[in-house]
């Protein structure tokens, strides 16, 4: 008897919008033999002839004719497009991948989570920082984190200013915060300044949990210099992540009753009694991966074998929701949206 061969199922893909992201995009897709790339939409002739040049595919005339040639649609459109193309994708039960903030408002997004539900699809958020090697590296080793800080700063530019820094920027700590603190917000305080801008440019955000935890949030897209840290701080353990060069620090501390034998460990001696505890630095080897192809190859596992997405629809909504309550301590919600 012949053994039944497993069916490679490959999936007809299409990217709206082929801007600086887009074009990432397509060139990731291009090296994953799982997706077949169907071709591109995007409204900018200019933009059209390049890409159709640089990579060889095809342009569609619109975004309905891309979505009925394909089975996935992936969204790397700016923000305030994103609900329009998710919707039709949705509306016809395309598969969707869609950059983050998933939405421009907490409204748009529960309006998705519906049509995806109606359409029994898949949908991931590109909350890209969550396939980090650095982040994945360090995850296991975070268990109840008690105080977080991060330094999400970049320096200026143009691309990313329709929006605040807190949509732009921050909104990918707080996915990686709410991926790793098992609690409901209890508070949440925020200063920012617009400086370049006519939203702001700068932004730091207090969120205080109910188990206690918290977490201080810092972004900037006017610094002099590049950087993507995030600390946790936990019982017996400080774990540093630099998702910019992609390296993860563990710092842990053992209780022992006897000095060690090695001269070079570091011991603290608590005094009046209690002990003494042993420093143990680690460095887990990061493996390098291309993160944005790392998404998308997770997403076609997740559709073909049914399984939920490492980002949900779900979580790009809570992600969206928080980042407006720090819009509404900026001032810069209208707080209805928020109902």
């Amino acid at each position: 008897m012949i053994p039944l061969q497993k069916v490679h199922l490959m999936l007809k893909i299409g990217v709206l919008g082929a801007g600086h992201l887009g074009k990432i995009h397509i060139r990731c897709i291009q090296q994953i033999s799982d997706y077949e790339l169907i071709g591109f939409y995007d409204p900018d002739p200019a933009t059209v002839q390049k890409v159709e040049k640089e990579f060889g595919i095809t342009p569609f005339s619109s975004i309905a004719a891309l979505v009925d040639a394909v089975d996935v649609v992936d969204i790397v459109t700016p923000t305030i497009a994103h609900f329009e193309c998710a919707s039709e994708a949705l509306h016809k039960k395309r598969h969707v991948f869609i950059e983050k903030p998933i939405v421009t408002t907490p409204q748009e997004a529960r309006e998705l989570i519906q049509l995806a539900s109606d359409a029994g699809v898949k949908v991931q958020v590109g909350h890209v920082e969550r396939f980090n090697p650095a982040f994945i590296a360090a995850k296991d080793a975070i268990q109840q984190p008690m105080f977080i800080e991060t330094h999400r700063l970049a320096q200026f530019n143009p691309r990313g200013t329709d929006v605040p820094v807190v949509l732009d920027l921050m909104v990918h700590d707080i996915d990686i915060l709410l991926s790793v603190v098992d609690s409901e917000i209890s508070e949440i305080s925020a200063s920012g300044v617009a400086v370049v801008s006519e939203t702001p440019d700068i932004t730091n955000a207090r969120i205080a949990f109910k188990n206690g935890c918290v977490a201080n949030l810092t972004a900037s897209r006017i610094s002099l210099k590049n950087m993507r840290k995030t600390r946790f701080f936990q019982k017996d353990a400080y774990i540093s992540v630099d998702f910019l060069d992609k390296t993860t620090d563990i710092v842990r501390m053992s209780t022992i009753e006897t000095e060690p034998s090695d001269p070079m460990a570091m011991v603290i001696d608590l005094g009046n009694g209690k002990g003494m505890r042993q420093i143990h630095f680690e460095r887990p080897d990061v493996q390098p991966t291309n993160a944005i192809k790392a998404e998308l190859e997770s997403f076609y596992e997740a559709i073909v074998n049914n399984k939920s997405p490492m980002v949900t629809i779900e979580d790009g909504y809570k992600v969206l929701l928080v980042a407006y309550q720090i819009l509404e301590k900026l001032n810069h919600s209208t707080g209805k949206i928020l109902s």
